[in-house]
């Protein structure tokens, strides 16, 4: 099967991982900035990580025969400093153009905090006035469902912003169907240990459909699996789904919310 990975901390990952990603079928893969398991002290440390995911990634996914795409952003982990914030905002622009820079995110809230929804503000302001896609990090467990409300209310209350050039990542069961219904794209985190399972993630898209889901494993430096989606294309295999159903969930859906952004190209062949 052909598959589309959209969100994968490659960075953290060993070459082998690229290896039997490409064995299973992904045709691109796509790293979102996110924390690097500690705080960076400084806008300079975010300058050398843009870098890595503009320039040394690609070029490692590459030897794989692996297209390799970013988002970039200031994380929601690290947002509660603000000025640390807006020095890193300040740095974004100059990497906007390069060739694998897809937009925004991963942005969001963590502790739904005063100030994380600020620089909230200031991340969907900066996608606005540079026409970028947003890819949104919502919060754990028992933040999820009111972080997800605050975040769509920044979404709204920016006139400027399309919802369907939005993906809200890691929805769970309660929290899909709101999305939906604003227009937005939903994005299913396939995790070992939190998130969605294989089954409960098939479980919603038998629920609640197709249109404008996809799918990610979000692997990175803790437990996590780089094979979460095709994994889970055989729970749907499991279930009866044909495989026209999974290919559009797994490649044509992703592909067609990142194709929105011109400089996304998987190779033909």
């Amino acid at each position: 099967m052909r598959y589309i990975e959209p969100h994968a901390h490659m960075v953290s990952r060993v070459t082998d991982d690229y290896v039997h990603m490409v064995t299973a079928g992904c045709a691109a893969v796509c790293e979102p900035a996110f924390w690097a398991g500690y705080d960076r002290s400084s806008a300079a440390g975010f300058y050398d990580y843009f870098r890595q995911l503009t320039e040394h990634e690609p070029k490692r996914a590459a030897k794989f025969g692996l297209p390799h795409y970013c988002w970039l952003c200031i994380n929601p982990k690290e947002s509660e400093d603000v000025k640390l914030a807006d020095d890193v905002l300040a740095i974004i622009p100059e990497f906007l153009d390069r060739p694998t820079v897809l937009g925004i995110g991963e942005i969001g809230l963590n502790k739904n905090s005063r100030n994380e929804i600020t620089v909230l503000e200031k991340h969907v302001d900066l996608a606005a006035r540079h026409n970028q896609l947003i890819l949104v990090h919502t919060p754990h467990l028992e933040d999820k469902l009111k972080g997800t409300r605050l975040i769509m209310d920044v979404i709204r209350n920016d006139s400027r912003i399309q919802p369907g050039r939005v993906i809200i990542d890691h929805v769970e069961e309660h929290t899909v169907q709101m999305v939906l219904d604003a227009g937005l794209w939903a994005g299913m985190t396939l995790y070992p240990e939190s998130k969605c399972s294989p089954a409960r993630a098939v479980d919603m898209v038998e629920r609640y459909g197709d249109e404008r889901i996809w799918m990610n494993c979000a692997c990175d430096w803790g437990v996590s699996d780089p094979l979460a989606v095709p994994k889970t294309a055989l729970e749907m295999r499991k279930r009866g789904h044909s495989a026209a159903a999974i290919d559009k969930l797994i490649f044509q859906n992703p592909a067609r919310f990142l194709a929105q952004c011109p400089k996304f190209k998987i190779p033909e062949g």
